[in-house]
């Protein structure tokens, strides 16, 4: 019997960003895949099901918030968590995603530990 691997999109158009996420996600247990943006966050959804999703707020083509409304939309209709991560820390930041349907928001910087400790927090029952 073999264990299941929480499955999560790390969502982000910096690659640097991306591959630090991978890598961290990763090495903590994760199976990890990835989108440059929101709308390729939507499409990838559409056909493979996540038990996470880290996101980050400014991005082209769809912004986190509106990845995140979407996601949420009866379109798409996931109901797995929503971490959101990015460097946007001003009054009401937090409270955006949150309306949007996220389920935790974290300002960048997120350190490893923390990173795999949330992710964890966020798909605890998934794993076999």
């Amino acid at each position: 019997m073999t264990d299941k691997r929480p499955k999560v999109l790390v969502v982000d158009d910096a690659a640097t960003v991306r591959l630090y996420h991978r890598t961290l996600l990763d090495e903590a247990g994760f199976e990890v895949a990835e989108a440059a943006n929101g709308l390729e966050a939507v499409e990838t959804a559409l056909s493979t099901a996540f038990d996470l999703f880290v996101i980050d707020v400014n991005m082209p083509k769809m912004n986190g918030y509106a990845c995140v409304e979407t996601l949420r939309s009866e379109t798409v209709g996931t109901s797995a968590p929503v971490l959101m991560i990015s460097t946007e820390d001003r009054p009401g930041d937090a409270d955006r995603a949150y309306t949007a349907g996220a389920n935790l928001y974290l300002v960048k910087p997120v350190g490893a530990e923390r990173l795999a400790r949330v992710a964890r927090m966020l798909t605890a029952g998934v794993a076999a």
